[in-house]
């Protein structure tokens, strides 16, 4: 069994930031890609943002200069720094994980998310 829990989601005002934080536990070897999504109410799930294990990044085009991925391995744990926050980039965010479990099998995992609302 493996989980992700994110925290750190919440009401912010536009230009604003946020920092979310989603942990990883469970029967896990380790932790390939890491990432985050999001799913904004009518649209689409849409990925936001991913990072290796090596540390190489990855940004959807609407969130480039905004956003930073990072992880931190011995933690188990990734991070997703939001700046100069608009309302569009309100939605439920989703941390994904690809988890290599104490088995050695491999799957795909997603948080049960946390509500990001931008507006003044």
């Amino acid at each position: 069994q493996v989980q992700l829990v994110e925290s750190g989601g919440g009401l912010v005002q536009p230009g604003g930031s946020v920092r979310l934080a989603c942990a990883a536990s469970g029967s896990i070897f380790s932790i390939n890609t890491m990432g985050w999504g999001r799913q904004a109410p009518g649209k689409e799930r849409e990925l936001v943002a991913v990072i290796t294990s090596g540390g190489s990044t990855n940004y959807l085009d609407s969130v480039k200069g905004r956003f930073t991925i990072s992880r931190d391995n011995a933690k188990k744990t990734v991070y997703l720094q939001m700046n100069s926050l608009t309302p569009e980039d309100t939605a439920v965010y989703y941390c994904n994980a690809e988890v290599v479990a104490t088995s050695r099998s491999t799957a795909n995992y997603w948080g049960q998310g946390t509500q990001v609302t931008v507006s003044s």
